[in-house]
């Protein structure tokens, strides 16, 4: 059966970012040469840049990729429980465990900050992790389980630290202390019952 242009089009896309991604996490951005990815790939280096202009439209690509995936398994682990506290926290669990993930680590802790800079990395948090924690602490709050309180400063606190913690588990800290420093950080949210 024939295979359509957009079919096509789509395969070489996806085996480039596939392929990118692999070598991103293993390697980081700077490692990684363009070329080589879409020899890899099986494609020419001029199709590689004409679905992604350069290495950063490339890796852009995998961040947006990278960071829709982690929101998704944040967003999964959360909607587990019924109760809005326990979604929380196992939202957050799942984000902090993510710094195990090779490509968490490498693509979104330690390279997207870096190469696509502060702003541009943080709207693409913001789209993903971020807009689930900021919808987490608003159900919260209006369900008096927190103090009632402007949200989006309280998710840019909690977004930070959970970030941190990440990085510093990637790093080699331990997880299970970073799970209860955080159990013991988001206790301090709750209001007395």
């Amino acid at each position: 059966m024939p295979v359509s242009r957009a079919e096509q089009r789509e395969a070489t896309r996806r085996a480039l970012l596939a392929e990118s991604r692999r070598r991103f996490a293993a390697d980081g951005y700077h490692h990684v040469v363009l070329g080589e990815v879409a020899r890899a790939a099986g494609v020419t280096k001029g199709a590689a840049y004409h679905h992604f202009d350069s290495k950063a439209g490339l890796f852009r690509a995998v961040v947006r990729e990278v960071q829709h995936e982690l929101g998704e398994r944040v967003a999964t682990e959360a909607e587990r429980y019924e109760d809005l506290w326990e979604q929380l926290r196992a939202g957050c669990r799942a984000f902090l465990a993510a710094g195990t993930d090779p490509a968490v680590r490498q693509i979104l802790l330690v390279d997207a900050p870096t190469i696509l800079g502060w702003d541009e990395w943080r709207a693409m948090d913001d789209e993903s992790s971020a807009r689930h924690l900021a919808e987490a602490l608003t159900a919260l709050a209006e369900a008096g389980v927190i103090a009632d309180q402007p949200v989006e400063p309280l998710a840019r606190l909690l977004s930070g630290a959970i970030n941190e913690a990440a990085l510093w588990i990637a790093r080699g800290g331990d997880p299970q202390t970073g799970e209860q420093a955080l159990d013991r950080l988001l206790a301090g949210l709750r209001t007395q019952e």
